[in-house]
């Protein structure tokens, strides 16, 4: 079929092409018309991926790699999404008393299942969270079929998010003050008795101040000092820190900030989910499940695995620190008994004094950290700012009227072109010298531009493809 036959057809047929398309017109206009109307709000974030605390100015090593913003990003994305963020949006908006969500509730459930949990999942159907491109804001939109609930849940969501990541920053905080605010009371005493003993030896041996020390060994017995204040300061963090991996190991900074564990956690998360697609799918005993099922339980393995290898060697590191705090605290004891031997009044006076102002320094390191880790504790300030609040919408989302009609203009045009293609089909008509060609197998010599058989009931022109042919001569 050539192009020309093809719009010689359509052209036949036109009146059915439009037949089709004004059918296909009227029922998306009945679609757009009858369809309930949805609206979606959204809310414009920006996230402080690079982790600088507000109260010490730090920033963590491991947020500076390349790469780390799009499993920055994924994360926040899943705390979002989480079920206590969920359930904090329905607390603070009262969700569970509004009219509308009641009903759908008790059509949906019967009352089975708490209403709480339900209104949860309800609204995490309806969340949507996508990140900005190359950038470290994200868009939390929610559609609703009235408009001010969906900008309201929607700032909802992201205040339920901000006050979250403030919770998790600080209880890492709170923990560790727990743990120095017992051990401060230990140096305070150890601080105290430090200063009698100074004291004492004072009154006892007359000695005020020791002006006439051994500038060398004095200056060693300073620098082991100074070693063993910072080698206690770190022991007492690098215990804080495997208490705390003892406990719970994957709540541990330390390694939940680590790359290797974010990027295992994030396989098996794409790998849990490709496992509940395929389980929706298969049946437990097809081998594609249990290819799947396998994978996720040996990424389960590698995460258990490297949070274990983690952890022991966060213990590790206490060890070694302790073993260095032993060693510098023997190699003052050593300088001091050096001392001893080169002047015992004075030597033993400066030992008295040096023990005070380790005792001293290490009560003051730990009580800094302790103030510091008490402010982060008690903050309830979130690294997340809102770019954008979300707006009322006044129009819907979904269905979009203008849409709607493109795709059914298009579809109506196509289905009526197809529906005119089979009709010539089954009734096939000669239109053009071509057909007439095709039909006889001669070719025309002369052409009639208006013919017609009388009584024929036919338009001019055309000749039924099943007439009978006629050879050349006859009559």
């Amino acid at each position: 079929m050539s192009l020309l036959q093809l719009l010689l057809i359509l052209k036949a047929r036109a009146r059915v092409i439009f037949m089709v398309l004004a059918l296909t017109l009227l029922a998306a206009c009945a679609t757009v018309v009858l369809m309930p109307k949805t609206y979606k709000a959204t809310t414009s974030i920006v996230l402080n991926y690079k982790g600088t605390d507000s109260v010490s100015g730090s920033t963590a090593p491991g947020q500076l790699v390349s790469g780390y913003l799009p499993t920055y990003m994924s994360t926040q994305i899943d705390i979002i999404k989480s079920m206590t963020v969920a359930l904090r949006v329905v607390d603070r908006l009262k969700l569970a008393s509004v009219p509308l969500f009641r009903e759908e509730y008790e059509e949906a459930t019967k009352g089975n299942t708490d209403i709480r949990e339900w209104l949860a999942n309800y609204l995490l159907k309806k969340l949507e969270v996508k990140p900005s491109k190359e950038s470290s804001v994200l868009n939390v939109s929610f559609k609703a079929s009235d408009p001010k609930y969906a900008a309201a849940i929607a700032d909802g969501f992201v205040d339920a998010y901000q006050q979250v990541t403030a919770e998790i920053d600080a209880n890492p905080a709170r923990s560790a003050s727990n743990y120095f605010t017992e051990q401060l009371k230990n140096l305070r005493n150890n601080f105290e008795a430090a200063q009698e003993k100074v004291t004492r030896y004072q009154r006892e041996s007359g000695i005020v101040n020791a002006d006439n020390r051994i500038d060398v060994e004095n200056t060693r017995l300073n620098e082991l000092s100074n070693q063993l204040v910072v080698a206690q300061s770190q022991l007492m963090e690098a215990n804080s820190r495997g208490k705390q991996v003892q406990g719970r190991a994957d709540e541990s900074p330390d390694v939940a900030n680590n790359a290797l564990i974010q990027g295992l956690k994030i396989e098996l998360n794409k790998a849990e989910t490709k496992l509940a697609i395929i389980s929706e799918k298969y049946t437990r005993d097809h081998p594609t499940y249990q290819e799947a099922k396998a994978e996720v339980t040996k990424l389960q393995a590698a995460l258990r695995a490297n949070i274990a290898i983690i952890s022991r060697s966060i213990s590790n590191n206490a060890q070694i620190l302790e073993r260095r705090a032993n060693e510098l605290r023997a190699a003052v004891e050593e300088q001091k008994a050096r001392i001893q031997d080169l002047n015992q009044k004075r030597n033993e006076l400066n030992l008295l004094v040096k023990d005070a102002e380790t005792a001293q320094k290490t009560y003051e390191a730990v009580s800094q950290r302790l103030a510091q880790s008490k402010i982060q504790g008690q903050s309830n300030q979130s690294d997340i700012s809102v770019l954008t609040s979300a707006i009322i919408p006044r129009d819907a989302a979904s269905p979009r009227p203008t849409i709607v009609l493109l795709v059914a203009a298009f579809v109506g045009m196509f289905l009526g072109i197809c529906c005119a293609i089979v009709m010539e089909l089954l009734d096939r008509r000669v239109r053009s010298v071509r057909d007439l060609e095709e039909l006889v197998g001669l070719p025309v010599l002369v052409r009639i531009d208006s013919f017609g058989l009388e009584g024929d009931g036919r338009q001019p022109g055309l000749l039924p493809w099943n007439r009978p042919k006629m050879l050349p001569g006859s009559s």
